[in-house]
Order: structure tokens, then C-alpha cells, then sequence
């Protein structure tokens, strides 16, 4: 069992709007590991961050991606730091990985650069450039291909997302 596409890309991409319209064309199920997180743990990753340190959730997230990974045959999408793991980035590179990408206005946009983010409490569009310079190596390490968010709505990346990888909607 393998994801038939799996999203990465930063937080606020629309990887989980865009995961579940692609599984909606697709004919199969959307998962989030974030949001199996949450369910497991039963609190807010914000609280996860506060409560326990990054290093505690990362570990909670390598958990959740390998057991997606192996689990899961729809469409995944994982939380904007999954790639920061070496062995996370291994497992990804048998699979069909898609980047989402935008530039720091659009993530602005969308989502405001807002507090409830732990990673940028402070001073939000220097530490999301700062953290998209660390990571967008790693997002492009494991994507098969990239598609482009900017200016486009959800179906729209959606469309682009089935065009790159020349899947067929059911």
C-alpha cells in the first residue's frame, strides 16, 4: 500500500484544500499526518510546541509519516517540516511527491503570518523566509515535481498537480 501522491510544501500552501480535492478527482481518500497528530495526541500542535519543544513533535511527526506512508493509499499530505527529517526525506523518494510552492506574499495572504504558527511567533515574514531558505532545498530534494500556488485557486493547482503527474480523474 503507497499514497497515490503525496504533497509537501510550507505551512499555509493549501496542502490539505488541495489534497482533498485531489482525492475527491481521484476516487480515493485524503489524510493528513498534522491532523493524525492532533487526533492522537488530542491537542493542538501549537500546544504540542509549547508543552513538550519542537524536538518532541518531530519525533511525534516521524512517527506519523512512516505509518502514513506505509498505511495510507490515497492522497497524503505531510506538515511543512516533515522534510526536515533525513529519514523521512528517504522514505519520500519512492513515492509520488508533490512541492506546492509560494513566495513570502502569498503566504502572507493566506494566512496572515499569524501567531497561532509556533515557528513564527516572531517576527513572522523574516522567520518564514528564513525557514522556507532551510527548506526549500529539502522540498525540492523530494518532489518528483513542483507546482506553483501563486494567484491560483485550489482547483486550479489541483488541475496543475494531475497534469504534472498525468493521472486521470475517476
Amino acid at each position: 500500500m503507497s499514497p497515490r501522491i503525496v504533497l509537501v510544501g510550507p505551512m499555509g500552501v493549501g496542502k490539505t484544500t488541495v489534497g482533498e480535492l485531489l482525492a475527491e478527482r481521484l476516487g480515493c481518500t485524503f489524510r493528513d499526518t498534522d491532523a493524525d497528530i492532533v487526533a492522537g495526541e488530542g491537542r493542538e500542535i501549537s500546544d504540542i510546541f509549547i508543552e513538550e519543544g519542537e524536538e518532541h513533535f518531530r519525533g511525534l511527526e516521524r512517527a506519523a509519516v512512516r505509518e502514513a506512508l506505509l498505511g495510507h493509499d490515497g492522497v497524503l499530505a505531510l506538515g511543512g517540516g516533515a522534510v526536515l527529517d533525513a529519514g523521512t526525506r528517504e522514505l519520500l523518494a519512492e513515492h509520488a511527491v508533490v512541492y506546492l510552492s509560494m513566495d513570502v506574499e502569498e503566504a502572507v495572504r493566506r494566512t496572515g503570518l499569524n501567531v497561532a504558527r509556533p515557528l513564527l511567533a516572531v517576527n513572522p515574514r523574516k522567520q518564514w523566509r528564513e525557514l522556507m531558505e532551510a527548506r526549500r532545498p529539502l522540498y525540492q530534494e523530494v518532489a518528483r515535481v513542483v507546482v506553483a500556488t501563486d494567484g491560483r485557486a485550489p482547483e486550479e493547482v489541483a488541475e496543475a498537480v494531475l497534469e504534472a503527474l498525468e493521472l486521470k480523474q475517476a
